[in-house]
């Protein structure tokens, strides 16, 4: 009697592609965690220095501007040496200058280390989409980018977490020093593990096959310019500067929300912002989860990532109300609920580059988004700091957050109705 033979090595389809995702959700893990622990210590550094609402935003600005700055090369930078050395580069950069906030004491030094900050860390998403985009056929990508963007909501629960006990032991230095330091164990792993598929030795042909089962894209560069020409780049580039600003304003200003909302300290914010982002996490796999899930049932790619837009874009509109909670409880879930759906945003709209793009200008493409967000993000920082210090409650900001997805939503349709793939020779 024949019997089925069990399958070779060969044959056998790995999961190598998996790891890389795991590495790119500790680097954002990582990125999050160094760029949000100023905004845990905003209380303690305000009474400290005596900050006004005006030197925190011009601080928050400082760092938008660099990103913005830094999004503008180092796209292009990544898609010009590769992934790997390009990745290792930027969290280099960003750990260094994450740890240079504990020698700072005025605006101005905070502002300088800020600044730094923001132009290695401007290198995460560019190369995190591009290595997506490298291991991960079309079909799974937004999967993949939600469990790797799924890091920043990680970060963001572990920074109130690790952050308060180290301020109380060793001083608000130590925060700095403490969580820059970790860049430097990823890049360490990341030098040794990644490769490119077609290198990888434990990759089987069956995993290699898999990757590769999209049409074979030409490699030749694409300049900034020319991708500037193309609908599908400003489809990107709008939804990044409309939202982006919003997710800045959580990270900055949701521990300052809670203190003086609801008289919380140091200590006794985390609970509701590890509630918030712990939220935010199901969010950013759950919207990547739902396009894929459609367009695996036969729904265009059109359909399926705007559906998912469109979910989310609703979800955000209670968060208007948020100010108006009658208690914390209720406020953690409405803002939860519209992190969740700006991480499952997210997610879609940093797979429609990939969508959209080939694999040769993806980095290109996501810096120039990139770019479109910090930039909106510089305003919101400004906006943020004016609103506070003259009207002096949050409540014009959240009415504007509750509007802005539906808007981009409706205007990346305009741009780009059916999500056509660019066509570049």
């Amino acid at each position: 009697m024949a019997t089925n033979s069990p399958a070779t090595p060969a044959s056998r389809m790995t999961r190598n592609r998996w790891t890389v995702c795991a590495l790119l959700f500790f680097a954002t893990t990582i990125n999050y965690i160094d760029r949000q622990v100023i905004g845990i210590l905003k209380p303690v550094l305000e009474t400290e220095f005596g900050w006004s609402e005006l030197d925190y935003a011009d601080i928050v600005f400082w760092f938008q501007a660099a990103y913005a700055i830094g999004l503008f090369a180092v796209g292009r930078f990544v898609d010009r040496v590769g992934v790997k050395w390009g990745y290792a580069i930027a969290v280099i950069v960003w750990s260094i200058a994450g740890m240079a906030h504990a020698g700072a004491r005025t605006v101005a030094g905070f502002a300088m280390a800020r600044f730094a900050l923001g132009i290695g860390e401007a290198g995460n998403f560019p190369a995190a989409v591009k290595a997506t985009g490298e291991w991960f056929p079309k079909k799974e990508r937004a999967l993949a980018t939600g469990i790797f963007n799924a890091g920043s909501n990680v970060g963001a629960i572990l920074t109130p977490l690790a952050v308060p006990p180290i301020v109380i032991a060793w001083g608000w230095q130590a925060a700095f020093l403490i969580t820059g330091a970790l860049g430097f164990v990823w890049v360490i792993l990341w030098l040794l593990t990644y490769r490119l598929p077609e290198d990888h030795p434990k990759v089987s042909p069956a995993e290699l096959a898999h990757i590769r089962s999209d049409p074979a894209e030409s490699t030749e560069k694409i300049g900034w310019l020319a991708l500037l020409r193309y609908r599908q780049t400003w489809a990107f580039a709008v939804a990044k500067f409309m939202t982006d600003p919003i997710w800045w304003f959580f990270l900055f200003w949701l521990p300052d929300f809670f203190a003086k909302t609801y008289g919380l300290d140091l200590v006794s914010f985390g609970p509701p912002l590890i509630a918030v982002y712990l939220i935010a996490d199901v969010g950013s796999v759950a919207g990547g989860w739902l396009s894929s899930h459609l367009i695996k049932r036969g729904w265009t790619v059109n359909a399926g990532r705007k559906t998912a837009m469109l979910a989310c874009a609703l979800c955000v509109v209670p968060v208007s109300l948020a100010i108006h909670a009658e208690n914390l409880i209720v406020a953690v879930a409405i803002i939860g609920l519209a992190a969740a759906a700006h991480q499952g945003w997210s997610a879609n709209v940093f797979t429609l580059v990939s969508d959209l793009m080939p694999r040769r200008a993806t980095a290109s493409v996501v810096g120039i988004g990139g770019m479109a967000g910090a930039i909106g993000g510089m305003l919101m920082a400004k906006y943020a700091g004016h609103v506070l210090e003259s009207v002096g409650n949050y409540t014009p900001i959240f009415a504007l957050i509750g509007s802005v997805y539906l808007i981009a939503l409706l205007i990346v349709h305009l741009i780009s109705p059916r999500l056509e793939p660019a066509r570049i020779d």
